[in-house]
C-alpha cells in the first residue's frame, strides 16, 4: 500500500536528496556523525577496512570466537566479517527467550506504558530516516550487500519510514484494541484482547534486507512479543545498523536478541525452545529478478503471442545494466547453474529462446554468485505438461530468468488441469513459485 501510494512522491524525493546531500557534504565523513553507526562510511568498507557485524543479547553487542568473512558481490574482495554463532553458543539465546514469560513484555493488562514508549520510538526511528544523511546512507549500505538501483535500495527505506512513521504516537495502543461481546443475561459478557505470543523467531530473506525485518520486527514488538531475529548474513549489517538506530531512538536493548548463524544452528536454537512462535519469509525482472513478484511463467493468450508485447519485454529487458545496478549479482543462484538449467530447457522439443541467456560480461562478480543477461525461454504447453519435463519447466530459479507459454482456447481444459497441478506440486513441496496469466 504504501509502495503504490508513496510511488510518485519516492521517484521526485530520490534524486533530489541525493543532490542536495553531495552538494552539501562528504558521504565518507558525514557518516561517522551519525548518532548510531559504528564509525561505518558505507564507501569505505573494502578488504583494508572491513565492517564488522555483532551479535545482540541481553542488551549487549557481542563478537564471537568464529568469524564467517564475506565477500562484496560486485567484485569477490572480503569486505565484511560477521560474528557466527555456531551450536554450541545458541543455549544463551535460548535462555533468553525462556526468560520471556507466554503473556509477553506487555499486553493489556501489563505495562501498558510500553505500547506508548514503542509509538514514541517509531516517531524518533521515523524522523531519522527521513533526513537525508540517514536514508542515503541505508540506502547505499543496501546497494553494498544485494546489488540493486538507488531507486530499488531507496524504495526499502522509504517504505519502512513511512511504516514507523504510521505507528507513532497512540497508533500502538491503538493497534491492540479489545472487542466486547454482548452475553446471554444480565451483567454477562465476552471480552477479546490482543494478546502476544511471548518469545518469537523472525527468520528474514537478503532481498530486502531492511524493509521485511523491521516491518515484522516492529509488528511483534507492538504487541509485546520478545523476538530474536535471524537475517540472512550476507546482509545482516543492514540490521546491525538499523537495530543501533532503534536503540538511539528509545527502544530498550534487551528487547530484541540479534543472532548470526547458519540455518542448521538457527534450528537447533528453535528446537531448544518449548514453544516458540515463528515466521519464515522466503521471498524475491528488477531486483535481478529477486523479489517475491518475479515471475516464474508467463502464461500468453496466442493473441497475445502475436501483439507486440514480447517485443516490448524484451526491449525493457535489453535496458537493464550492470552500471545502475538494474541487473546485478544474482545471489542464490550460480551463473553456471542458470545456464545450465536454460540449456535443459532448450532440449525440450520446440522450446526456444525469446531473449538473454548469456552470461554478463566484463565485471568482477564472483563466481560463488550469478551473473546472466534477463532470460526469457518459450516451451510448448503438450510438453510442459508431460511427465519428463513438469519438474524441470517448474524448477524455481530466484534469479531474471522466466518460462513463456502460448495456449489457445480449445487447451483451456488442459491449461486448467496444468493449473491444478501446479498447485498440487506447491502444496507438497512449499516451494516458491509465482505465476502470472496474460
Amino acid at each position: 500500500m504504501y509502495r503504490l501510494k508513496g510511488l510518485g512522491e519516492l521517484r521526485r524525493k530520490a534524486p533530489q536528496m541525493t543532490v542536495s546531500w553531495f552538494n552539501t557534504f562528504s558521504f565518507s565523513r558525514r557518516a561517522h556523525s551519525l548518532p548510531f553507526a559504528t564509525n561505518l562510511a558505507v564507501e569505505d568498507i573494502s578488504g583494508a577496512q572491513p565492517a564488522e557485524v555483532q551479535n545482540l543479547l541481553q542488551g549487549k553487542w557481542m563478537g564471537s570466537s568464529t568469524w564467517n568473512t564475506l565477500v562484496d558481490p560486485l567484485n569477490g574482495e572480503p569486505f565484511i566479517k560477521v560474528a557466527e554463532v555456531d551450536g554450541r553458543g545458541v543455549q544463551p539465546f535460548v535462555e533468553s527467550l525462556r526468560q520471556c514469560p507466554k503473556h509477553g513484555l506487555h499486553n493489556p493488562f501489563k505495562s501498558p506504558e510500553r505500547y506508548l514508549m514503542l509509538g514514541d520510538v517509531s516517531a524518533k526511528a521515523a524522523h531519522l530516516l527521513s533526513l537525508p544523511e540517514v536514508s542515503d546512507f541505508f540506502t547505499k549500505l543496501i546497494q553494498r550487500l544485494a546489488p540493486k538501483s538507488y531507486q530499488q535500495a531507496f524504495g526499502e527505506v522509504y517504505v519502512t519510514q513511512k511504516f514507523l512513521e504510521n505507528f507513532s504516537g497512540d497508533q500502538v495502543r491503538f493497534l491492540a484494541r479489545s472487542f466486547a461481546v454482548p452475553g446471554n443475561h444480565l451483567g454477562q459478557q465476552s471480552h477479546g484482547f490482543r494478546w502476544p505470543y511471548g518469545p518469537v523467531a523472525i527468520i528474514t530473506p537478503f532481498n530486502f534486507p531492511l524493509e521485511i525485518p523491521v516491518l515484522q520486527l516492529m509488528g511483534a514488538l507492538y504487541m509485546g512479543n520478545k523476538p530474536v531475529l535471524k537475517v540472512d548474513s550476507k546482509v545482516s549489517l543492514v540490521m546491525d545498523q538499523m537495530l543501533r538506530l532503534l536503540h538511539a531512538s528509545g527502544l530498550p536493548t534487551e528487547d530484541v536478541d540479534f543472532i548470526n548463524c547458519d540455518g542448521k544452528t538457527m534450528n537447533k536454537l528453535l528446537v531448544e525452545v518449548e514453544y516458540v512462535s515463528w515466521v519464515c519469509d522466503q521471498d524475491a525482472y528488477a531486483c535481478s529478478g529477486q523479489k517475491c513478484s518475479a515471475q516464474s511463467i508467463l502464461f500468453m493468450h496466442e493473441n497475445w503471442g502475436r501483439s507486440p508485447l514480447l517485443g516490448k519485454m524484451k526491449d525493457l529487458a535489453a535496458r537493464r545494466k550492470l552500471d545502475d545496478l538494474t541487473i546485478g549479482p544474482v545471489l542464490t543462484v550460480t551463473t553456471e547453474a542458470m545456464l545450465e538449467h536454460k540449456n535443459k530447457l532448450l532440449q525440450i522439443p520446440g522450446s526456444k529462446l525469446l531473449f538473454g541467456g548469456d552470461a554478463l560480461q566484463n565485471h568482477s562478480i564472483p563466481a560463488i554468485y550469478g551473473a546472466i543477461k534477463p532470460t526469457a525461454i518459450f516451451v510448448p504447453l503438450e510438453e510442459i505438461l508431460k511427465n519428463d519435463n513438469f519438474e524441470l519447466v517448474t524448477k524455481e530459479i530466484f534469479g531474471p530468468f522466466q518460462v513463456i507459454e502460448y495456449y489457445q482456447i480449445k487447451y483451456c481444459i488442459i491449461w486448467l488441469n496444468f493449473l491444478m497441478r501446479i498447485l498440487r506440486f506447491v502444496t507438497r513441496f512449499c516451494s516458491n513459485f509465482f505465476v502470472s496469466l496474460v
